[in-house]
């Protein structure tokens, strides 16, 4: 059977379109592949916009390690400044001069009847260090306006610094004791701090007060803890 030349030729060219036809089919199905090879390995669509669970775990991970470290860092930083700045000597220097408001003052007799003697008590109740400078001055009675005289022995060595709550010490000599003293009776007595001009009322211990010579009285300075000989007049 002979077929005409041009069915042969149209023949032809239907089967090359359907070769380029299936050859492009088979190219394009691994391009898709790949995309979707590249999506699911880098939590991205083919398209370049992040998936959300995986574009947000991925992205403040190192940023939340990150913060947690600067945080450890000032932590261990304010830890190493509070230590040093903790010191005695640093203390002293910048702590601020204890005011009236700062402390409580007590006062307490020493040592067996007839009572020569007082130890006052000044406790920090500011919550937060300060000096204590000097000796206390204390008037006992309306008609001497004289400040006790100070022992210049009792003076500490170094700074009186107070942390919050603790205390501080003055010897005070009320008398020498004797029946033939011009003693006089006191219930209650001023106390200025130095450098602060607010007056303290301290109660003198005892239901009946204690016997003051005016003549005779004397106080220390302010100490961290009454000390033998510094303190005995």
């Amino acid at each position: 059977m002979n077929t005409p030349r041009h069915h042969i030729t149209l023949l032809a060219v239907a089967g090359t379109a359907l070769a380029l036809s299936l050859t492009a089919c088979q190219s394009d199905t691994p391009a898709k592949s790949d995309s979707a090879a590249t999506a699911s390995a880098t939590g991205k669509p083919a398209g370049g916009e992040h998936t959300g669970a995986s574009g947000t775990n991925g992205s403040t991970a190192p940023e939340r390690s990150t913060a947690s470290k600067s945080s450890t860092d000032r932590t261990d930083s304010a830890g190493s400044t509070g230590s040093t700045g903790s010191t005695g000597e640093q203390a002293s220097t910048t702590s601020r001069v204890c005011a009236a408001g700062d402390v409580s003052v007590t006062a307490a007799t020493q040592g067996d009847a007839p009572y020569t003697h007082l130890v006052l008590t000044a406790r920090n109740t500011s919550g937060r260090s300060c000096r204590l400078v000097g000796a206390p001055h204390i008037q006992f009675l309306e008609s001497h306006k004289q400040d006790v005289p100070v022992v210049a022995k009792s003076k500490p060595g170094t700074p009186v610094v107070l942390t919050a709550g603790a205390p501080a010490y003055a010897l005070v000599k009320l008398s020498d004791g004797g029946v033939d003293e011009d003693n006089e009776p006191v219930s209650a007595f001023s106390v200025m701090l130095e450098g602060d001009s607010e007056v303290i009322a301290v109660r003198a211990p005892g239901s009946g007060g204690i016997a003051v010579d005016p003549a005779k009285a004397l106080t220390g300075y302010w100490t961290p803890e009454l000390r033998n000989g510094a303190d005995d007049f």
